[in-house]
């Protein structure tokens, strides 16, 4: 029995090294219930919401979606669709937020998602103020020569962990 247990640690390392630091760190959030809509995470410059409910359901225990904040917000920031992007630190994304929700009809179980970061290197100069000036006048010229900058992105993915409740 002693020597299966360094064995069993070592098969379970790579799973705590498969994600990096993530850029923000939080506790675990507040038990919630089944049915319950909660907001995981807002991301003002994508004028978005993460929201996710437990289910109580064995098949789908949680479900997640990105809503829009507001019809009037301009999103500076682009939420894009998890699995095309492929996040990765190689591609230039970061490790943004490790969001954890404990289940409170099923204490063994928890959502977890992941949200990733691609930022850009906007390069402009910054005025006496240190801010970034944009001028209508410029942009249209920049924006009818089809040269229109980079904007950041975020992609978020969920995954359930723990054991499921009877």
């Amino acid at each position: 029995m002693r020597l299966i247990a360094p064995f069993l640690l070592l098969a379970a390392l790579p799973a705590f090294a498969a994600d990096p630091t993530p850029e923000i760190t939080r506790p675990a959030g507040t038990p919630q219930a089944n049915g319950v809509v909660h907001t995981l995470r807002q991301i003002p410059e994508a004028c978005a919401r993460i929201e996710g409910a437990f289910t109580g359901q064995a098949a789908e225990p949680y479900r997640f979606a990105v809503v829009r904040t507001s019809q009037n917000c301009q999103p500076r920031a682009r939420f894009v669709d998890f699995d095309k992007a492929k996040p990765s630190e190689a591609a230039g994304w970061k490790f943004n937020d490790l969001i954890r929700v404990p289940s409170a009809a099923c204490p063994s179980q928890q959502a977890v998602v992941r949200v990733w970061r691609k930022p850009v290197d906007v390069g402009q100069e910054r005025d006496g103020q240190g801010q970034s000036r944009i001028y209508l006048d410029d942009a249209m010229k920049t924006a009818a020569a089809g040269k229109l900058p980079a904007i950041p992105m975020y992609a978020a993915a969920m995954s359930v962990e723990g054991k499921a409740c009877p």
